[in-house]
């Protein structure tokens, strides 16, 4: 019968490589300042979906909240496999925390129709919060099951999974639909398949097209310009090229529970914190030494 999978994903600032402006005076994620990739948990629950649709069949469609820009993880979606990508994107989504953008994705996954499981990462790495994926269920009103490691079985209406309690494991079985959140200990996620990716490169949600037009032709009107987009989504329609592209509107968001206004986190103070050495000591390479240099440590409580 085929099962519909659903996989949240996010393009996320590189946290390897922060740097002073990594963040804004609000508290707020300045990412221009960092490079982006895919979330790393998310790719595991996106490996996850396209397991389940190749062992039992179905469809997988991505979705992902952000600006223009997070395109680029739908595309390397569609190159390991995706059937279908969705971009949020909306300025009066900007600043939205955990409870707006879960209540956001939850109206995107009910847009989508049938979903049979809904997947995404444990957390994303520039929130460590793993709460969006909760409270995701907690809004649709279905079952979760969080840190899942491996799918076992996935028959009729029923699910069975083994998610990782941290000093242990347990098997856990449930009946659709189920979210999933999914740990990067899962099997590992395939690589790009290179016939895909010559395909999907092209792949172009309406707002890059805008954006590409308005580059080329900048000295065109607005009505040329709309009629040269509606032409290129067209093509791309029809080439099965296109990135799905909605707004809060599409999916009947109420904006009250949406971005700033809708977020209740805020972010009392900014600190930063800078370790300084205070000097070294130098201990000789013998027994005596080194267990002295420990009972130094542990009655100073450095350890211990």
């Amino acid at each position: 019968m085929g099962y519909s999978c659903v996989v949240l994903v996010k393009q996320v600032p590189d946290t390897k490589r922060i740097t002073g402006q990594a963040m804004n005076d609000d508290g707020t994620v300045n990412r221009a300042a960092l490079p982006t990739i895919f979330n790393p948990e998310d790719l595991y629950a996106l490996e996850m979906a396209l397991d389940i649709r190749d062992r039992f069949g179905g469809t997988v469609a991505v979705v992902t909240m952000g600006p223009p820009a997070a395109c680029e993880v739908l595309r390397e979606s569609f190159y390991r496999g995706a059937d279908r990508c969705v971009l949020i994107t909306d300025r009066k989504a900007a600043a939205s925390d955990t409870l707006a953008t879960s209540y956001i994705l939850s109206c995107a996954v009910r847009k989508i129709g049938r979903s049979d499981v809904v997947l995404c990462g444990r957390q994303a790495i520039d929130g460590d919060t793993a709460q969006v994926g909760p409270q995701l269920a907690e809004k649709l009103g279905i079952p979760q099951i969080t840190c899942v490691q491996e799918l076992h079985v996935l028959n009729g209406q029923t699910i069975r999974v083994t998610r990782n309690i941290g000093n242990g494991f347990e098997l856990v079985e449930c009946r659709l639909p189920v979210l999933l959140t999914v740990l990067d200990g899962a099997p590992m996620p395939r690589p790009s398949a290179g016939r895909r990716m010559m395909k999907y490169k092209k792949a172009r949600a309406r707002v890059e097209v805008e954006m590409d037009l308005a580059a080329r032709m900048p000295d065109a009107d607005q009505a040329t310009r709309s009629a040269q987009v509606q032409t290129q989504m067209a093509v791309l329609a029809e080439k099965n090229l296109q990135i799905e592209q909605w707004t809060l509107a599409d999916i009947g968001a109420d904006l009250t529970w949406c971005g700033r206004e809708g977020s209740p986190t805020k972010v009392h103070r900014i600190q930063s914190i800078v370790l300084t050495g205070k000097g070294h000591k130098s201990v000789q390479a013998t027994d005596e030494a080194v267990a002295g240099m420990v009972e130094e440590l542990i009655t100073d409580h450095t350890i211990g």
